[in-house]
């Protein structure tokens, strides 16, 4: 099992910047994805971007391309997510998710999750 925890949420103003970090620890293999995913009030938790161990492969949802980026550090254990230009919309409680296995954007193929932070975004 992989242990994540996140971090890096917070209140900020429509347009600005956010970026968010998780931290992999437990088991961890080279085959390992990682990926963000959100859920706001009453509504079901979507997916948001992901990236494959090495980084090669990168996803995202249409309603965030071109304003958030994923990345990972350099020791693989550690995954970004870098969120610009953001709207009231993007307001949710954003969770780190890890699974054996390609990126992918169904949240319920990931096995392991951590526990969320907040991202608020005012107009």
């Amino acid at each position: 099992q992989v242990q994540l925890v996140e971090s890096g949420g917070g209140l900020v103003q429509a347009g600005g910047s956010l970026r968010l970090s998780c931290a992999a620890s437990g088991r961890t293999f080279s085959s390992y994805s990682m990926g963000w995913f959100r859920q706001a009030p009453d509504k079901e938790r979507e997916f948001v971007a992901a990236i494959s161990w090495s980084g090669s492969s990168t996803i995202y949802a249409d309603s965030v391309k071109g304003r958030f980026t994923i990345s990972r550090g350099i020791a693989k254990n550690t995954v970004y997510l870098q969120m610009n230009s953001l709207k009231p919309e993007d307001t949710a409680v954003y969770y780190c998710a890890a699974r054996d296995g390609p990126p992918q954007p169904v949240y319920r193929r990931w096995a392991d999750w951590g526990q969320g932070t907040q991202v608020t975004v005012s107009s």
